[in-house]
């Protein structure tokens, strides 16, 4: 199975036979993957029934949980890497969860749409209205997203929390990196994905 390029560069960063707990894990798809080419094991936490299901067909340990109650049913460094993929917008307590994720796990991996990107930028400025795009698709009426950043608000984040950025990738809608994004990846990336620890 191929996975979409955020994904692939997700399991580029987590070594192989590392346990890992994948928060919203969706149908499986990274976990059932970094089981059969790095011989990864953990467990997703995912509160679609739909998905869930999916996952089982996929043979991938499941639990069904919201990620707003906090990880408390797991100890202290349980996992070599906790992954949170495109759902850290519509979690109630970023702030509260990115440390849950350092409690349990000794790195963290996390991506999420860039609202710095300069298409929201330009329709807020000229229609004076919440942008719509393939990254952010729904109206703000109708989403999940409730805390929308930045690349700078999240690394201003890690940074009164305490936290370690080791590695940072960007990429466009289609999950691809482009030059621009290197460049000024603020205005440029529209999703953006990092990989952290705890102060060192």
């Amino acid at each position: 199975m191929e996975l979409r390029t955020d994904l692939a560069l997700i399991g580029q960063w987590i070594k192989p036979n590392s346990h890992v707990l994948d928060l919203g894990c969706g149908d499986g798809t990274l976990l059932a993957q970094l089981h059969e080419e790095r011989q990864v094991t953990g467990y997703g936490l995912e509160i679609d029934d739909n998905k869930i299901v999916h996952c089982i067909e996929k043979g991938v340990n499941v639990i069904h949980t919201d990620l707003n109650q906090g990880l408390s049913d797991f100890t202290d460094n349980s996992f070599d890497y906790v992954i949170m993929s495109e759902t850290l917008q519509a979690i109630h307590r970023p702030d509260l969860l990115l440390q849950e994720m350092l409690r349990v796990g000794r790195e963290g991996i996390i991506a999420f749409p860039n609202f710095g990107h300069w298409e929201c930028r330009l329709s807020l400025f000229f229609g004076g209205r919440m942008p719509v795009s393939e990254a952010l698709p729904n109206p703000w009426y109708n989403t999940e997203n409730i805390h929308l950043c930045t690349l700078y608000d999240f690394e201003k984040l890690c940074e009164e929390l305490g936290v370690t950025i080791l590695q940072r990738a960007a990429v466009d809608r289609y999950h691809r990196p482009r030059t621009g994004m290197r460049i000024l990846p603020n205005l440029f990336a529209e999703i953006a994905l990092y990989r952290f620890c705890r102060q060192r």
